[in-house]
């Protein structure tokens, strides 16, 4: 599993004229590319009149799926260039669609590559790019009476909680960056005198930025 990758939050929609025609562009994160195709069909029943839908995605931990579509455009001025944009960007697990209404003025080869090129960077802008960073999840379950001061203590080294599971004790699953996990793991034997549980959840992605 990647360390740390790049991906969009939500998603995005933003549009831009460009010599009479009107270029929306629309960008969300998709996990599969079932999920890809669905969007870009969503996207192209939503636009079934409009002169084109330019699709293109990433997906995979390494990029290794890449998918795009001229739609009738050139080749080469419509779906490369959103892709490109993907590339560019670094992000992956992200789907675009450009939508072209014409506005009666041809662009040209360069222009058609620039305005693709535009209405998939608004797109993404609109969809925000975020950061994923790999993080352990450690489960600590401890008695009632240690919770608040366990709790102040994850707070004042800034340690993220993911969920609290209220049972006979309390299981509290922490986010907890992999190269510190026996730091932690020390630290909360520390805090609680040796009366914590603790085991390894799962691996998982947390946005950070």
């Amino acid at each position: 599993m990647l360390k740390t990758y790049r991906t969009v939050e939500q998603l995005g929609q933003d549009e831009v004229v460009i010599e009479k025609s009107t270029f929306i562009g629309y960008a969300r994160p998709v996990e599969n590319e079932e999920a890809a195709l669905a969007f870009i069909q969503e996207i192209k029943k939503k636009h079934r009149d409009a002169t084109h839908n330019v699709p293109a995605y990433v997906l995979g931990e390494h990029n290794e799926v890449q998918r795009c579509n001229d739609d009738g455009e050139p080749s080469g001025t419509a779906g490369v260039p959103v892709l490109e944009v993907l590339k560019k960007e670094n992000v992956r697990n992200v789907a675009i669609v450009v939508t072209r209404y014409f506005g009666g003025i041809k662009l040209g080869t360069g222009g058609l590559v620039r305005a693709y090129t535009k209405g998939a960077k608004v797109a993404l802008e609109s969809a925000k790019i975020i950061t994923r960073l790999l993080y352990q999840t450690v489960i600590v379950s401890v008695d009632y009476t240690l919770l608040g001061s366990l709790q102040n203590q994850l707070k004042l080294k800034q340690y993220g909680i993911r969920d609290v599971v209220y049972e006979d004790v309390v299981h509290l699953h922490v986010w907890v960056e992999e190269e510190d996990v026996p730091n932690f793991k020390a630290q909360v034997i520390e805090w609680t005198n040796g009366r914590a549980a603790i085991a390894d959840g799962e691996l998982c992605y947390r946005t950070v930025g």
